[in-house]
């Protein structure tokens, strides 16, 4: 039997939780925002990727935390919309969840199955913003960011806007450059920027930044495949633009600069 309007606008569910997906940074509590941590403490349930989950434990004390795994997005997203629903719900994602991260998905899929569901976007550190500053100041004008992760986006096409962003002389920072089987992409990469960018380009490696096992290289376009077994899944490289350079603050240290423009305006 057909149901009149006013049956089913009574049988129509309005949630009453909401739904947070929080950037956490890239690890260290010390990068984790003020709104991100109240978000976790304020929470009824926090799931994520176990990777991120444990980096926040203390943050922990009357929520159920839900672990998952790497691979299990859509499942995830769909978990924490369904517990959203009636609870407060938070989603973490590493470093901040628009880039890469939880935000986009959770957004498309409520957008057909909880369009009234109440979710907040909160920033975190993107790994770009910390790799950068423990590098030095490589980002300070115009650049791109690329993952090279093949799972959802095709290589002819990552590789295609590689060779576009290296022609525009722009540094270039890239995320997911490599994994334990994806090893011919990143150099395939290399091989293109080599195409268009003088050797003697700075690149930056940075590993497991703000976290214990940080480690920092800076080395050269030429040089830089000395350091390919350094380059993994948890590492963000940046190729300098056609004006970044070597920066020596230190006698023993160097890091990668690029320069806004005030030097061609201003005497100093």
């Amino acid at each position: 039997m057909e149901m009149s309007p006013s049956q089913s606008q009574n049988n129509t569910h309005t949630p009453t939780g909401s739904l947070a997906v929080v950037g956490i940074g890239p690890g260290s509590p010390d990068m984790l925002t003020i709104a991100a941590e109240k978000a976790i403490k304020n929470a009824d349930i926090v799931i994520g990727n176990d990777f991120y989950i444990n980096q926040i434990p203390h943050l922990f004390t009357h929520q159920e935390v839900i672990k998952s795994q790497m691979g299990k997005e859509v499942n995830r997203a769909k978990q924490a919309i369904a517990l959203a629903q009636d609870k407060h719900v938070v989603m973490v994602s590493g470093g901040d969840p628009g880039v890469y991260g939880m935000a986009g998905l959770i957004l498309e899929m409520a957008e057909r199955i909880a369009p009234d569901l109440k979710i907040d976007i909160i920033p975190g550190v993107t790994a770009a913003s910390a790799g950068a500053a423990l590098l030095g100041a490589p980002l300070t004008n115009d650049f791109a960011v690329i993952s090279l992760s093949d799972l959802l986006t095709p290589r002819d096409v990552i590789k295609k806007r590689i060779r576009a962003l290296c022609t525009a002389g722009i540094p270039i920072v890239l995320y997911n450059p490599k994994s334990r089987t994806r090893t011919s992409l990143f150099e395939d990469v290399v091989d293109i920027a080599r195409e268009h960018l003088a050797g003697e380009t700075p690149v930056g490696i940075v590993k497991d930044a703000y976290r214990p096992d940080e480690t920092i290289i800076v080395t050269t376009l030429a040089n830089v495949m000395d350091v390919f077994d350094s380059v993994d899944m948890h590492t963000v490289v940046f190729i300098g633009g056609e004006e970044t350079r070597m920066l020596r603050r230190y006698a023993d240290a160097r890091g990668m600069f690029t320069p806004r423009g005030y030097h061609r305006k201003y005497v100093y």
